[in-house]
């Protein structure tokens, strides 16, 4: 909670204005009883019109003047709770954004989504009824309190006893409901998790068969949440009636009892009657008073989860003094005996890994799955930082440099292609926007994606959907090839980016590639040990260690790990047939 407080210091003029206009409310519409006490006792009982009228008059400009009043409070009240959301939803998401890999790991993408939205919303809607009741239920409990003390204090031991019943209720209803909203929140995000992985992995599903298990899974969440829901969701149906219960009593009382002492000359009827007004205002700002508390610890688990988002310090920070990013111009990647450890881990997932990539030159990573290869290439544009050791560009650590410094340098493909709704164009010039049209259609030329590009319906103007399913796995890995060609890196990242073409179309995208990075350093992780048999340099990885380092030939000869990988993958016949560096088709293959 104290994490997004500070976020509401904007709206504190509007606060205090509101309170001001919230005071004023409950002023007039407390000031309506002794005006009707008045035209009861002075105007009806003794006979004068004239009090009639007068006293009528002034109830009515109150009135107005209360109902007006109520409007600027609710215009401010949902003014403010807004803006004080959209506030800390922006926050959130700021926050979210510079989190490295390793705070994505804490927070699941769906409870980052349901703190982003749900609580949220939650958090907005609490708010506003506590600018709106909240604020007004103490005033007019407490001054409806001293004014029925002030029309017939011997009648105010009525009220005290349904106050007092109020209170025990209230606390009651308190500690039932904090533990519930708490787990609630928990239920939404596990609903939302479960709802994110079915939508995700619908195809799998279905041609597995397994529609009735990820139903049920769906079913047992969603039931699971529903019980919270209703169990919650009863205390206010419970608390309704036995709120009208305690008027329609204190009512009755007050009636009786009143009724006694106006029989024997200690009351008025205008003041009978008055008390009764004020003690149902003070009975209703308890009420209001209870519905708050009651979704107060909802509120209170969402401000709470928002403030964890907040609060996250991302292990991955730009330096207070960064070296200037115009020393690294040539693009030379260095790892010098970098271990890294992941965050809770015991072992850490690479070993003293040492090597170093050239401009000019290709450098590929291959190694059984589970090896580090992908760890390896993340740690290079600061997706994580390494535990010990240094990545180092042109001799210069990337922890000195700042992050935007570091993303300038690099074009990095990932191994699963992602694009963005929008157009064709669009996810091309994501990374430069002001890109000509000549560039794009040069990229995606490179990229192998011209031909399926000019084939859609719009061209380069062509829609792509959110996360690009209207396009294949093969054409996503393409435009994300071209996205990357566009923005002119030193340094070309590849994670995987070639294991959904076909060969003829990953032979034809290595040969253009050749030319498009002939100055730059190129690091490729992959699979296929075709794809990267004529790389300059091979780094073999096993279990997280670096096992050899070489050309394919001299791989073949040295390193048993690398030796093994290529003959599952290729015959006899094709490991012989490598010339090493000389470019060569050899089964539709081509040098990078």
């Amino acid at each position: 909670m104290k994490k997004i407080l500070p976020y509401f210091k904007p709206y504190l003029w509007q606060f205090f204005f509101l309170l001001v206009m919230v005071y004023a409310m409950v002023a007039a519409t407390l000031a309506l009883p002794d005006y009707m006490a008045t035209i009861i006792n002075k105007g009806i009982v003794a006979q004068d019109l004239s009090v009639v009228w007068s006293t009528g008059w002034k109830m009515l400009f109150v009135a107005l003047g209360a109902a007006g009043a109520s409007v600027v409070v609710g215009w401010f009240a949902s003014r403010i709770a807004a803006g004080f959301s959209r506030d800390i939803r922006a926050a959130t998401f700021a926050k979210v954004e510079s989190f490295s890999l390793n705070e994505f790991n804490k927070f699941s993408t769906a409870s980052l989504i349901t703190r982003s939205t749900n609580d949220v919303q939650q958090i907005q809607m609490v708010l506003t009824m506590l600018l709106r009741m909240a604020l007004m239920a103490p005033f007019m409990g407490v001054w409806a309190i001293i004014k029925a003390y002030q029309n017939a204090p011997s009648m105010t031991w009525i009220m005290g006893l349904a106050v007092g019943i109020l209170i025990a209720i209230i606390a009651v209803l308190f500690a039932i409901a904090i533990p519930k909203f708490k787990k609630l929140q928990k239920l939404v995000d596990r609903l939302n998790l479960v709802s994110r992985e079915i939508l995700t992995g619908l195809r799998v599903i279905r041609a597995f068969n397994r529609e009735p298990v990820e139903e049920q899974k769906f079913d047992s969440a969603n039931v699971e949440l529903t019980k919270v829901n209703l169990f919650v969701n009863r205390l206010l149906v419970i608390m309704q009636p036995i709120m009208l219960l305690i008027m329609n009593f204190t009512t009755l009382a007050v009636v009786w009892y009143g009724a006694h002492l106006v029989d024997m000359g200690n009351l008025q009827i205008g003041q009978m009657i008055a008390f009764m007004q004020y003690a149902m205002q003070a009975i209703f700002a308890f009420l209001l008073i209870t519905i708050v508390f009651i979704l107060v610890p909802r509120a209170s688990v969402s401000a709470d989860r928002i403030g964890k988002v907040i609060a996250t310090e991302a292990t991955v920070k730009d330096p207070e003094h960064p070296v200037d990013a115009n020393t690294v111009h040539g693009g030379k990647v260095e790892f010098d005996h970098v271990t890294y450890t992941y965050e809770g881990a015991d072992v850490p997932v690479l070993h003293d890994i040492s090597f170093t990539a050239l401009p000019g030159q290709t450098t590929a990573f291959v190694g059984s799955t589970g090896s580090g290869k992908s760890t390896l290439i993340n740690l290079i544009p600061r997706f994580y930082d390494v535990t010990k050791g240094a990545v180092k560009i042109d001799g210069v650590d990337i922890r000195s440099m700042r992050m935007e410094d570091v993303y300038s340098k690099i074009g990095y493909v990932p191994q699963r292609g992602i694009l963005f709704s929008g157009t064709v164009e669009s996810n091309l010039k994501y990374g430069v926007p002001n890109a000509s049209e000549n560039e794009v259609r040069n990229a995606a030329e490179l990229a192998q994606a011209k031909d399926f590009v000019e084939k859609l319906k719009g061209g380069y103007q062509g829609e792509i959907s959110q996360g690009g399913t209207n396009v294949s796995g093969g054409q996503k890995q393409r435009l994300s090839i071209a996205r990357a060609i566009i923005r002119k890196p030193l340094i070309y990242i590849f994670d995987d980016s070639f294991s959904a073409l076909d060969f003829t179309t990953d032979a034809k995208l290595r040969q253009a590639l050749s030319h498009a990075t002939k100055d730059k350093t190129v690091l490729i992780v992959a699979q296929r040990i075709s794809t990267i048999m004529n790389a300059d340099k091979i780094v073999v990885l096993d279990e997280g260690r670096v096992v050899g380092q070489g050309t394919h030939n001299e791989l073949m000869k040295t390193c048993t790990v690398y030796r093994e990988i290529a003959s599952s993958q290729l015959s006899e016949e094709e490991l012989r047939s490598h010339p090493g560096r000389v470019p060569k088709q050899v089964t539709g293959e081509v040098s990078l």
